[in-house]
């Protein structure tokens, strides 16, 4: 008997040519994307006089950790960093609170006036308010200088519901209702025994994009709070970045040209720094959910 010829010998000479182009363009890619961010980490741990005159390349350059040391000496970065996790973990559980029920709500056919409600919604993302009645409703509702300032403002986001309640219309049969209806089981029910168990990689989105716009945000926190102890840690970046250039300048005036370089390439390591600290609660969650981020984000786009 003949044996089977294996997948690879059976691939013609175009197929193979193909798949290496395609290969190498993708692994170009990698590189133009994963470069920047690991140029930032080696920059964070090397000299910083190395840094500024472009010693630093591809590996890090006399280990330094002075730029850490130096944002950490602060005091202020973890009460920032605390404070942004706070934001973001009551952020986004308001936002999944809201999000995935009315999602949900929309996808089902029998949900009378949900068309109507749709376009609603769907003006939202292209008419608003503006900025000054945006803020004038924050004073109005006590919210200033709060939390809720933060996380009740754009609570609801409409590209994220239309992408949940798609996915929600495609995984989600009407015959796994009609089923349950017949065992007695509400709606209720139904969407907390039944939908989120079995929603598990649009909920992991939602968590994502919500989570990094919550952790990366810091506008909302310069128009509405005035308290320093309130602030996120973008926020107490902003000012450690603010103090070093005004500190630097102060020196420069008093101390010889040396220091003045010194302090220079210092804040230039320092911004490094609060960059890495800034990502690194980004880069803990994503591994985590990562293999839910395809099917998530392809099955939310199949069709509106």
């Amino acid at each position: 008997m003949f044996k089977r010829k294996s997948t690879l010998e059976r691939r013609s000479l175009e197929d193979t040519v193909f798949d290496g182009i395609i290969f190498g363009i993708l692994t170009l890619i990698f590189f133009v994307v994963a470069y920047p961010l690991y140029f930032v980490v080696i920059s964070s741990i090397s000299d910083p006089i190395k840094v500024a005159s472009g010693q630093v390349v591809f590996f890090p350059e006399g280990l330094n950790l002075d730029g850490y040391r130096k944002v950490l000496e602060t005091g202020t970065v973890m009460r920032g960093f605390f404070n942004s996790l706070y934001y973001t973990i009551l952020g986004v559980a308001i936002n999944l609170a809201l999000t995935l029920p009315t999602s949900y709500a929309l996808s089902r056919k029998d949900f009378y006036g949900r068309k109507a409600i749709s376009i609603f919604y769907i003006i939202t993302m292209f008419v608003s308010g503006g900025l000054i009645p945006t803020y004038i409703v924050v004073r109005s509702a006590g919210f200033l200088d709060t939390v809720w300032a933060l996380v009740v403002p754009g609570s609801l986001s409409v590209y994220n519901m239309m992408v949940a309640r798609t996915f929600f219309q495609t995984n989600i049969p009407g015959e796994l209702l009609d089923a349950a209806r017949i065992d007695g089981c509400g709606n209720t029910r139904f969407f907390f025994s039944m939908v989120l168990p079995i929603s598990g990689a649009i909920i992991a989105i939602l968590v994502l994009w919500y989570g990094v716009g919550h952790w990366n945000s810091y506008f909302s926190a310069l128009l509405y709070l005035s308290t320093r102890e309130k602030q996120p840690l973008q926020m107490e970046l902003r000012y450690i970045l603010l103090l070093n250039t005004e500190s630097t300048q102060a020196i420069v005036s008093a101390e010889a040209l040396k220091e003045k370089e010194r302090m220079e390439a210092l804040k230039e390591m320092m911004k490094y720094s609060l960059i890495v600290i800034s990502n690194i609660p980004v880069m803990i969650l994503y591994p985590f959910i990562q293999k839910h981020f395809v099917k998530g984000v392809t099955v939310g786009s199949l069709k509106g």
